[in-house]
């Protein structure tokens, strides 16, 4: 081989050599502007950029383009309007496929609270999945549009059949079947999936129910996920006033319990069909957890019943140990209440002997009724919290209810 000749090969070794490299170097940063464009693409604000181990979820769920969600709601047409939350509307629509979805825009606003909810919102639904949680189809990030796309429910939310004079009427096999769907769904995230998770906001509204009237638990965007070593956070009040455990409203202390006071408002809600306040009503019906403790105390707490479930015809029994179940969920101290696990537990057995509870903390009700609160916008309401020597207090004895006639 001639000198000529060993050159020319050397040049092509050099030349292919550098071309690898480049290729390899040229791959490294395209992946690495795609890791920087997909954050960016996610979040606007630096507090709020996906964090590493979420960003994996991310590449298995549908990314919508605004344009199609647009067409599908009719652009966001108010008849296809299903319901409205602390952050934004929920719109009915359907895709070209056929498929109809429930789609939530987000406003975002000054505070960056609606960017926050949808990165909470996404990273926790592409974390979990549970039968009686709303599932997750995609979502929409594009520009300055913040849009979740989920499931649609066919018989929309919990709060639009006990509140409204609804045409379909629930029946008690139904409402407890929802109620124990609900508890369910909580035993998941407090105790049984990979993150422990507090839903902060756990009301009617926020309960959604599918063609065959099962519950599924949505909106988590107030949610916090929960360090394993930690009893309780320090946390800014974010929720729904009238649904708020008493240590969480006054001291900002978050744990899994306070998700349980809520759950055990909104039992009385299901078998009663009313909110958990009405200022229409006498004073002394106007909260409905403080009038059931009254009625409890009386033993007449058949008296709260829905009456067309009254009509309907119900076991009485169950129907009281129900009640004994939502008041041990509303008692005054975090220790007192059980766990989401007992809560299934006793709604499932057959033994009717549980422990009696003992009065709860109610919200005082002549200030901020049911008011939607955000961690960036909360005034603290008073209210009425009995201090006794310990959380050991001892315990009165059961009081089920005397068997009234449905007359």
């Amino acid at each position: 081989m001639n000198a000529s000749s060993a050159f020319f090969l050397s040049s092509v070794l050099v030349l292919l050599i550098v071309s690898v490299l480049f290729a390899v170097l040229w791959r490294h940063r395209k992946r690495t502007l795609m890791n920087i464009w997909r954050a960016k693409r996610f979040s606007t604000n630096d507090p709020y950029v996906l964090p590493e181990n979420f960003s994996n979820n991310l590449r298995t769920i549908c990314h919508f383009d605004y344009h199609t969600l647009k067409r599908a709601t009719g652009n966001f047409n108010p008849k296809n309007q299903l319901g409205k939350g602390g952050f934004g509307p929920v719109y009915q629509g359907r895709l070209d496929d056929g498929r109809r979805i429930a789609v939530k825009q987000l406003c975002l606003g000054k505070s960056g609270q609606g960017e926050s909810e949808f990165l909470v919102e996404v990273r926790m639904l592409t974390s979990i999945q549970h039968k009686n949680l709303v599932r997750l189809l995609g979502c929409c990030s594009e520009g300055s549009h913040r849009l979740v796309v989920y499931e649609f429910m066919k018989n929309r939310s919990l709060d639009c059949l006990i509140y409204e004079n609804s045409e379909i009427f629930l029946n008690w096999k139904t409402r407890f079947q929802i109620i124990l769907g609900i508890a369910r769904g909580l035993q998941y995230l407090h105790e049984d999936s990979n993150l422990r998770i507090v839903h902060r906001d756990i009301k009617a509204s926020n309960i959604l129910l599918n063609e065959k009237f099962q519950p599924k638990i949505s909106d988590f965007g107030l949610a916090r996920l929960f360090p394993e070593d930690e009893a309780y956070l320090s946390a800014q009040f974010a929720g729904t006033l009238g649904y708020t455990a008493p240590e969480y409203a006054i001291k900002g202390e978050l744990s899994e319990k306070a998700d349980i006071y809520s759950f055990g408002v909104l039992i009385l809600e299901i078998v009663c069909s009313r909110k958990n306040t009405d200022l229409t009503l006498p004073t002394k019906m106007q909260y409905l957890p403080e009038y059931a403790w009254k009625l409890y105390e009386s033993s007449i707490m058949l008296d709260l019943v829905d009456p067309r479930l009254k009509a309907d015809g119900i076991e009485q029994d169950e129907v009281l140990h129900v009640f004994q179940v939502a008041l041990l969920c509303l008692q005054p101290y975090p220790s007192l209440r059980p766990s989401m696990s007992e809560v299934v537990a006793m709604l499932s057995s057959k033994n009717r002997h549980i422990a009696s509870p003992v009065k709860p903390a109610f919200m005082d009700r002549k200030r901020g009724i049911d008011m939607e609160i955000t961690p960036t916008s909360c005034e603290i309401v008073s209210e009425f919290f009995p201090s006794p020597a310990s959380d050991s207090a001892t315990l009165p004895p059961t009081r089920l209810g005397r068997k009234s006639s449905f007359s």
